[in-house]
């Protein structure tokens, strides 16, 4: 039995935060690893961790601007890891290794370090990273792995998809009315759905202008979904719907905010679009979108080539409205095509991100890691 720390931020609430939450949800699927979590700040996260039963430990919020918050977190955190005889510490993100890198290192702990984005953050973040190198970068995609080397020179790296809830969707014709209903969406309508969090980088802006190209297109509607966690995305949110109405489509728009129904209204749609302007790491979103049986559009960068083929949707240039637009009027308009990319969708989505097969994976990569540790005499599992 592995015995993981996990530890993460807990401030915002997005693809990091949904893996975790998935790593909680199922960790009796595998009984040789038994999880924990320790996180800082008391969101969605950490509300999702308690309801699943497993053990959480709460650090207190930090802020590095204030050095009192970081050595009051890092004092609760050794206490956490001395009393919890761990095996290896699992380090989600950039800004945590770097604020509890001394901590880390001072243990010598196993500690597997889980990049889920490019190493392009704040240089004084990277610089406190690589204080506390790790025993192995794990990535959640190629293109990730391609910048470990910046945080972690000389790391091993190994790249693991992310286990994924295979959730179905109840795509049920009753239910999907039900839906198009309280969204104001008539039945025949081509729903162009988004998921994602209000930040620019998620591609608003390109979607909204190519969608303007399609104004004069018949019977499309658009649902965004995702709410503002932070005050600059609140101000971005306006600014969308403000920009729906300047193009004329504000009608063909819903805004939706916040959901916690995403698998059904990705069952109520009909294409998933994200066309993002800056690389996606990996994009849980879209695994979620082909589960439910939608072809997906998004650009050619980043993980995203990882996921989109031919067989389940389409990838665009970047920063391309006309060409966006071009294929997004082909799905609306062509129902045999949309329907055939669907229909493919669902197996490439368990192909990459099955959950009991990726979580075996993760299993045996940590198992490997202690394994390695425990040849080095300084080291002594579950001490």
């Amino acid at each position: 039995m592995i015995r993981a720390l996990h530890i993460s931020a807990g401030n915002l609430y997005g693809g990091v935060e949904r893996l975790i939450g998935t790593l909680a949800r199922n960790r009796e699927l595998v009984r040789r690893m038994e999880p924990e979590f320790a996180l800082c700040f008391n969101g969605q996260l950490a509300r999702e961790i308690v309801l699943t039963g497993a053990r959480l430990h709460m650090l207190g919020a930090v802020r590095a601007s204030r050095p009192s918050t970081v050595f009051q977190a890092r004092r609760r955190l050794e206490a956490v890891i001395r009393a919890g005889k761990f095996d290896v510490i699992v380090n989600h993100s950039v800004w945590p290794l770097a604020i509890f890198g001394p901590v880390l290192r001072r243990l010598s702990i196993p500690l597997v370090f889980w990049l889920h984005d490019s190493a392009t953050g704040p240089r004084w973040l990277e610089r406190w990273a690589r204080r506390a190198q790790p025993d192995l970068v794990l990535c959640n995609s190629l293109y990730t792995a391609a910048s470990a080397e910046a945080i972690c020179p000389g790391v091993q790296s190994k790249i693991l998809y992310y286990p994924i809830e295979l959730v179905s969707a109840n795509n049920a014709p009753m239910n999907r009315a039900e839906i198009r209903r309280e969204l104001d969406t008539p039945s025949h309508s081509v729903v162009i759905i988004q998921v994602s969090r209000m930040e620019p980088w998620k591609g608003h802006y390109l979607h909204l202008e190519a969608l303007q190209k399609l104004a004069n297109e018949p019977d499309w509607i658009c649902w965004i979904v995702g709410g503002p966690q932070r005050p600059r995305e609140t101000q971005y949110f306006e600014d969308l719907k403000r920009l729906a109405v300047r193009y004329g489509i504000a009608d063909r728009m819903r805004f939706l905010g916040f959901r916690s129904d995403i698998p059904q209204l990705l069952g109520a749609a009909d294409i998933f679009c994200q066309p993002n302007a800056a690389p996606e790491p990996f994009g849980i979103v879209f695994i979620e979108a082909l589960l439910a049986g939608l072809p997906v559009v998004t650009i050619d960068m980043g993980g995203a080539r990882e996921i989109v083929n031919a067989s389940c949707g389409m990838l665009v240039a970047p920063n391309d409205p006309s060409s966006l637009a071009k294929v997004l009027r082909r799905l609306v308009t062509d129902q045999p095509l949309r329907a055939h990319l669907g229909d493919s969708a669902p197996a490439r989505a368990r192909v990459l991100c099955g959950l009991r097969s990726n979580l075996e994976a993760l299993t045996g990569i940590l198992d490997d890691v202690v394994a390695q540790k425990i040849g080095n005499s300084q080291y002594v599992a579950g001490a």
